[in-house]
């Protein structure tokens, strides 16, 4: 059973930074592209950030371009979404996601964590 299990949600003032992570299990995803999602309250979900399967090349939404950073560590298995000077308007909840390529195409992420929660107090 595949699973992606985030971890490292929580509440930080803006300003403050909070790294998120994303462990997979029941499968490697070393030959998949990998990315994080956000979905606030009363809003569909969006694409934050993406990072090719051997790391070589990251996209980003242009609203968090510059502050929000994308990594993995294929021998663990994980990937991170190191996140600074965060805004209020930042606040969701965060779910990782594998996609059936190898490079970030978003119509083609297919496999869900369950998300994180991150709080920005203004």
């Amino acid at each position: 059973q595949v699973q992606l299990v985030e971890s490292g949600g929580g509440l930080v003032q803006a300003g403050g930074s909070l790294r998120v992570s994303c462990a997979a299990s029941g499968r490697t995803f070393s030959s998949n592209a990998m990315g994080w999602f956000r979905q606030a309250p009363g809003k569909e979900r969006e694409f934050v950030a993406g990072i090719s399967w051997d790391g070589g090349s990251t996209t980003y939404a242009d609203s968090v371009k510059g502050r929000f950073t994308i990594s993995r560590d294929k021998v663990k298995n994980t990937v991170y979404l190191q996140m600074d000077i965060l805004k209020p308007e930042d606040t969701a909840v965060y779910y990782c996601a594998a996609a059936s390529a190898s490079a970030v195409v978003i119509r083609l992420f297919r496999y869900w964590g369950q998300g994180t929660q991150v709080t920005v107090s203004s």
